[in-house]
């Protein structure tokens, strides 16, 4: 395996990329937005450093599965990677102790009552998941001192140096592009020197960690530990690729049942495929099933059970596999499955009845997949509506002799009838003429003079269906006992009728009738007669 199968992600070389930016800008300016920009940084990589981690523990996991298959074969290539997983950790550890003496040597305080966790600051996590607070960012001479003076950059110089050394001679002479790219990702070279002779020649330790603000540094060091990790991932992919071809290549073998439904229709056969999975093609396992040997074509099994009665069954066996070394291992296997009556459950979601000239919501329910089902109704039209049905009934049903849905069932290329129900329908109900609220009863003048009009409203009905007054006409008693009349062609009072009810008289009745009202669906309908004594 080469370098080429372990190129630098996009992501990897986009975080590269902001840290050569910011380093540079660095050097005009250590503002708030520059620090603030590290810190993203630092999260990133850390994001980035867990998901490669995992990705190792994956392949260290992969190894152990293999070593248990076959210790022969796989003892040499997991040594090694037990080799690689030491000296890995050793170093991760030491950098993040490295960056926890820092940001201590900085100045920093560790979450507790006194100093509780404050989401708006900065923190660094330690390797015993305590939080330190990290006060001065922007410090320049703490780190400078720590790592440049304390020799602490000189330190890490060795020792990332001596996990390189030890990464190549493991790969030996076979990966020539592998070796290049750990030593490239690896690099502690010190930079070239310039060529004015004058110029004081820079030092790897310095270019990292000379002079940079303590937010810096500790991305500089997270990068470095995703770059560790890298390294660790492409050593490691190389050693699982040289286990013999003859050992397993996969974590687990088990045996796998795929059944046609775990729920079938009394009458229905149960039919279910048992196989090995990850099994080798060039010779057959043997399959038992319920204690006799099954017919095998192809690595697979077929099991098929007639479904005479309702219940839940088990059924359970077992798979014998040879392994390249020639030891034969058992794999078993148990599922259960159930048998039921054929039947649905129907239902209309807003009321126990349909509603002619509605779009009436209904579902069907009893464990079929619903694109198996074809349902079908008299007096009207059913439709699909996502998960759910639409019911719109043509003509009044009010006995439910004549209104029917019934529902089959595509199973196993046959149509079956799975449920029938009839329905009554029913026209939508008349409204009640409201004013201010109120169908009838007291009401005081100034509120009934304030009102604009009369209103139809449907009282405990769930459909959004509307009903408009057309018409309605206004009785009140004047002086000589006379009758006056005034009569409104819309649902608004009239300037007649405003006048009319401005003079009335308290105690005496107002008397609301004539009244006409259409609905949503174009009819219309007279609506009761509604009357108020005024306040």
């Amino acid at each position: 395996m080469g370098a080429k199968n372990c190129p630098e992600t996009p992501r990897q070389k986009m975080i590269n990329m902001m840290y050569i930016v910011l380093t540079a800008m660095l050097a005009l300016n250590v503002s708030a937005e520059v620090l603030q920009a590290f810190r993203l940084i630092n999260a990133s990589l850390i994001h980035t450093l867990d998901a490669v981690n995992n990705k190792n523990q994956q392949i260290y996991s992969s190894f152990e599965q293999a070593y248990l298959e076959n210790p022969a074969k796989v003892e040499e290539w997991k040594q090694k990677a037990d080799q690689v997983q030491r000296s890995s950790k050793e170093l991760q550890d030491y950098i993040s102790k490295l960056k926890e003496d820092q940001v201590i040597y900085s100045g920093s305080e560790r979450v507790s009552e006194k100093n509780p966790y404050d989401p708006e600051l900065h923190y660094l996590v330690t390797m015993n998941n305590d939080s330190l607070e990290i006060k001065k960012e922007d410090d320049l001479n703490g780190p400078s001192e720590f790592m440049i003076k304390q020799k602490r950059a000189a330190e890490l110089r060795e020792k990332i140096t001596t996990y390189k050394n030890s990464l190549v001679a493991l790969l030996g002479d076979d990966e020539p592009e592998l070796t290049e790219t750990i030593l490239s990702t690896l690099e502690t070279a010190d930079p070239v020197a310039a060529k004015n002779p004058n110029k004081e020649k820079n030092s790897w330790e310095s270019m990292h960690f000379e002079n940079t603000p303590l937010a810096a540094i500790l991305t500089v060091l997270s990068k470095i530990q995703i770059d560790v990790r890298n390294a660790e991932a492409n050593v490691l992919t190389y050693l699982y690729s040289q286990i013999d071809a003859g050992s397993f290549k996969f974590n687990k073998l088990g045996a796998r049942v795929i059944a046609n439904s775990n729920i079938v229709f009394q009458g229905e056969p149960y039919v279910a495929e048992v196989f090995l999975a990850a099994e080798d093609t060039t010779q057959q396992p043997e399959i038992i099933i319920n204690g006799r040997p099954a017919e095998v074509a192809d690595g697979k099994a077929i099991y098929k059970v007639g479904t005479n009665e309702p219940g839940i069954f088990k059924w359970s066996g077992l798979i014998k596999y040879k392994t390249p070394d020639g030891i034969f291992k058992d794999y078993k296997f148990e599922q259960t499955y159930q048998v039921t009556k054929p039947s649905v459950t129907m239902s209309a979601e807003k009321m126990n009845v349909f509603y002619r000239g509605l779009d009436n919501p209904f579902d069907i329910s009893g464990g079929l997949p619903k694109e198996n089902l074809e349902v079908e109704m008299t007096n009207g039209k059913i439709t699909k509506s996502g998960d759910k049905f639409v019911v719109r009934p043509t003509e009044l049903d009010e006995q439910g002799k004549r209104t029917t849905i019934t529902v089959y069932a595509n199973m196993n290329g046959a149509r079956k009838l799975v449920g029938t129900t009839t329905w009554r329908v029913k026209k939508v109900p008349d409204p009640v003429a409201q004013v201010a609220g109120k169908s009838g009863g007291d009401i005081r003048k100034e509120r009934l003079q304030v009102e604009d009009g009369v209103m139809a409203i449907l009282e405990d009905f769930d459909f959004d269906f509307k009903y408009k007054v057309t018409q309605f006409e206004i009785q009140t008693t004047v002086k000589g006992g006379y009758v006056d009349r005034k009569l409104s062609k819309s649902d608004r009072f009239t300037k007649e009728q405003k006048e009319q009810l401005k003079n009335v008289a308290l105690e005496s009745i107002v008397y609301i009738s004539n009244i006409k009202a259409v609905g949503d669906d174009g009819s219309t309908r007279d609506i009761n007669p509604i009357s108020f004594i005024v306040k």
